[in-house]
């Protein structure tokens, strides 16, 4: 099995936006904002001034604004409104001369008065994060971001501050910050988005954190599944400590429903494993695949591959006459092996109850090599026979570190591949 690697970091540019409105667009909002209710005239002496700042501001006359905004500023025994009308006119300076530690000095001022309601004085801190956050200052981002966060709760806010950590490469407080946006997610029930799932496993690769990654991909496969993602997965699965090779059936079943067979001796070899393990109608299925993927009867390998058809073909109708006597056979067996066989193959040729029924009165007689892996294929029984429910809580008793518990959990994972979500295989991969 080819290995799929997803290296999200390169990807993450296009994903990594705001969403938070600049502080050149908060300003606009400054004047509306005051409360009206704290709000007093300012004195004769200081009208006069304020007026011909405010006049050279219209103009765009900065440098002459700058130098009477300096020297009001030393006017001795100002009222608090009319600091912050010297702050507020600061921030349009600020803002048309592009000089956002200034706009910050000066937000300061107007979000520590006493004529902003909050909701406005968050607009302020909103817009400072977002503006340091567009110009890679990711540092005073942070700061604003928390900032906003101690007065009020926002996702916008958690996604910026999540991104700003992200970007300027610390890893452990990206994945603190986006752990936090997932839970938050699947608390409220909704999926959490793909950008959100990338970046976090982006961030967990970076942390070389495999077992986080892995968490990830399977929150993928979940919410946003693609061919990609389960092949990554599955590749993980595979490779995973203590993965015993006699649940190489078992795996090339969830590659063949996920896409990923990608050569032609994948086909072969699962068929033939379907073979060996008394189930003919799966390796025909299997091969009937490969044909009609084009991976079989082509190539220099084609005469064997229609050897194998002819084989598989005449084995699956040999079995469809023989289920009868076999199921007798099992019965009689000392152990529950021959009951659980001949019950997947049944459900395989279509008859599910009376499978299922098989495979349970195996379990229950016992003497079985593989116990754990008699309940993964009843489970998957229950699944192909539309009972999600009772299939989940087959599932959901399987233990073992050889690979079982793993590809049980898997196919609690699974859902058809949508036309969308294929889709969305034009994520770029790297080998």
């Amino acid at each position: 099995m080819k290995k799929i690697s997803f290296l999200f970091a390169a990807m993450m540019l296009a994903a990594v936006g705001s969403g938070v409105t600049p502080a050149t667009t908060a300003i606009a909002h400054a004047d509306e904002a005051a409360d009206k209710a704290k709000q007093t005239a300012v004195r004769a002496e200081m009208g006069k001034p304020l007026t011909e700042i405010q006049d050279l501001l219209d103009k765009k006359q900065y440098p002459q604004a700058a130098e009477k905004l300096d020297a009001l500023r030393v006017f001795d025994k100002k009222t608090p409104y009319e600091i912050f009308v010297i702050d507020r006119m600061h921030a349009v300076l600020a803002s048309g001369t592009k000089n956002n530690e200034e706009l910050a000095t000066a937000f300061e001022g107007m979000i520590n008065s006493e004529f902003l309601k909050e909701p406005e004085k968050l607009r302020l801190i909103e817009g400072m994060a977002g503006t340091f956050f567009n110009e890679k200052k990711y540092d005073p981002s942070i700061v604003w971001a928390k900032r906003y966060l101690e007065r009020s709760p926002s996702a916008a806010m958690h996604n910026l501050l999540s991104r700003a950590y992200y970007l300027k490469g610390d890893t452990a407080n990206a994945i603190l910050e986006l752990k936090g946006i997932v839970a938050e997610d699947q608390a409220a029930k909704r999926a959490p988005t793909e950008e959100t799932l990338r970046l976090l496993a982006s961030s967990y690769q970076q942390a070389k954190d495999n077992a986080g990654y892995t968490s990830v991909l399977e929150m993928m496969v979940e919410y946003h599944p693609t061919r990609e993602y389960w092949g990554d997965l599955l590749y993980r699965t595979e490779h995973k400590a203590g993965f015993n090779d006699h649940l190489r059936l078992d795996l090339y079943r969830l590659m063949l429903v996920t896409n990923n067979m990608e050569d032609p001796g994948q086909f072969v070899e699962m068929a033939e494993l379907a073979l060996l393990a008394g189930l003919p109608t799966e390796a025909k299925a299997t091969v009937d695949a490969g044909y009609a993927a084009n991976l079989l009867g082509t190539g220099k390998e084609a005469a064997k591959h229609k050897q194998l058809r002819d084989k598989v073909n005449k084995q699956a109708a040999d079995d469809v006459k023989s289920l009868d006597a076999g199921e007798t056979a099992a019965k009689n067996a000392k152990t529950g092996i021959g009951l659980v066989n001949f019950g997947y193959n049944y459900v395989i040729n279509g008859q599910s109850e009376k499978g299922i029924a098989l495979i349970e009165q195996g379990i229950a007689k016992g003497g079985l090599k593989y116990p754990e892996e008699a309940k993964l294929h009843l489970g998957m029984a229950y699944l192909k026979a539309g009972n999600r429910d009772k299939a989940t809580e087959v599932f959901n008793t399987i233990q073992g570190t050889d690979g079982t518990e793993n590809i049980a959990h898997l196919w609690l994972k699974f859902r058809p591949l949508t036309t969308d979500a294929k889709s969305a295989e034009a994520a770029p991969a790297a080998k």
